[in-house]
């Protein structure tokens, strides 16, 4: 087919560099369509998703391994000649057996809470690999990790203050600098503009200042997270410059961390971050920084989604075909309680029939959950409730939503006093579960 294709191109008056060049551009595009839904996507490292979803039952979240230890390459090979840390933002997913092979594949955390900081701990890591980023938490939380020896992040001026008279030069600490720049991929989740409530503002550097050297502490890192679903080089590069230009005000900094958010693909349309480009800007800019600070430090980022969004596909089954005058719904089992991303962000999941794969016959659906709300999983790419094109479906069939390892089992709840779903991980093409289905008894626990 390649040949053919440059001598019709050549034919038409295209020169043959051209030709070739336009031929290796289609080639990527079909590469990149069959990498972010391949035509295999019907089964798991080999096992039919049907079986998985027979075995283990429905619904259930299952986790690719490979996928997620490709998506480390990826991003160490982004930065390569870099000392780089990546710090997994465990909020992503919590489940112990991701923590274990995040350690496993020399991975270290970022925390948000302490029982974040405890799974950690389980799964097998150091306290010193564990960096915890609270926003607005009791003093006491931040006491409970340095007493596990983990790194803290401070991101206000009254904690700042509070950590010097506690700690001193005692204990490191990182500073959260909020740059004031806009980037991501929903105001929600949009973390460095001048109106979130995260990190310090870079407009209070004085002040900043004034307590740190007020209490001699050892600011050991400078931070920043510009937010998610980003995935140009040059949001980062802003948020970098705003970041090394403060930094230069601290002489004693190890770490420079440039937090996460980098996109992930979630359709043939919108193709996620270009993980080498993103990297090869951060990585000049950084090494840019380090020449002119005097010496080399270390640069930490905190990827969650990127690290573990692809490898989970979430499986549910279909309980009814509705035809209405207007649409046709398909009503799975399950809804926002086990995945709220679409009705909390308007995000965009690939959903398709993992029960049949013949494209002959199609049909478009809406496809909805059973919860007592309006709960839409299928939103289009512009945030708006729509209908998916999907092969027929019948009552039965078992529907499949893609991208669903970040921010789906960890942020579920009992509404409607539903049990949450089991969790299954996939390695070596054995595949096992790493979280029971809840049953009547986890929902009464605690009661009285």
């Amino acid at each position: 087919m390649g040949p053919l294709l440059i001598w019709a191109l050549a034919k038409s008056g295209v020169k043959r560099n051209k030709a070739i060049n336009i031929l290796f551009m289609f080639v990527r595009l079909v590469s990149l369509w069959l990498t972010i839904f391949p035509m295999a996507y019907y089964s798991i490292q080999n096992i039919p998703l049907t079986d998985l979803a027979k075995e283990f039952g429905t619904p259930l979240y299952v986790y690719d391994a490979d996928k997620i230890r490709e998506k480390i390459s990826v991003l160490r090979g982004a930065f390569e000649g870099i000392d780089l840390t990546i710090k997994y933002a465990v909020k992503a997913n919590t489940n112990l057996s991701i923590l274990r092979l995040m350690r496993e594949n020399g991975v270290d955390m970022d925390v948000v809470s302490p029982q974040e900081l405890e799974l950690g701990l389980i799964a097998g890591y150091e306290g010193s690999n564990i960096t915890f980023t609270p926003s607005g938490v009791h003093f006491s939380e931040i006491e409970y990790a340095v007493s596990k020896g983990a790194i803290v992040n401070l991101d206000n001026l009254s904690v700042l203050e509070k950590f010097g008279q506690t700690y001193g030069s005692s204990q490191p600490c990182l500073i959260r600098i909020k740059p004031h720049v806009f980037g991501g991929g929903n105001e929600k989740i949009m973390t460095a503009h001048p109106e979130s409530k995260f990190g310090i503002s870079i407009h209070q550097k004085a002040e900043i200042l004034a307590i740190v050297a007020k209490y001699n502490m050892n600011v050991v890192g400078l931070h920043q997270h510009t937010g998610s679903d980003i995935k140009d080089g040059k949001t980062f590069e802003q948020a970098a410059s705003a970041l090394f230009d403060f930094a230069f005000d601290f002489k004693d900094l190890q770490i420079i961390d440039l937090g996460g958010g980098f996109k992930v693909p979630y359709s043939p349309e919108d193709p996620g971050v270009n993980m080498k480009e993103v990297g090869q800007i951060m990585s000049n800019a950084f090494s840019s920084f380090c020449a002119k600070y005097g010496r080399e430090l270390r640069l930490w980022v905190e990827p969650g989604k990127f690290l573990v969004s692809e490898s989970g596909t979430f499986l549910t089954e279909t309980n009814v075909i509705k035809r209405d005058p207007v649409k046709t719904f398909v009503g799975i089992n399950s809804g926002l309680n086990h995945l709220i991303r679409p009705m909390m962000y308007g995000s965009y999941h690939y959903i398709f029939n993992a029960s049949n794969q013949d494209a002959s016959k199609q049909e478009n659906y809406r496809v909805t959950g059973y919860i007592c709300e309006t709960d839409t999983f299928s939103f289009d790419l512009k945030g708006k409730e729509n209908e998916r094109l999907l092969n027929e479906v019948k009552e039965g069939d078992i529907i499949a939503l893609a991208n669903a390892g970040a921010y789906g089992f960890t942020m579920a709840s009992h509404y409607n006093s539903r049990f949450l779903p089991a969790e299954v991980m996939v390695d070596g093409g054995v595949a096992r579960v790493i979280r029971k289905r809840e049953t009547m008894e986890d929902i009464l626990r605690n009661q009285e």
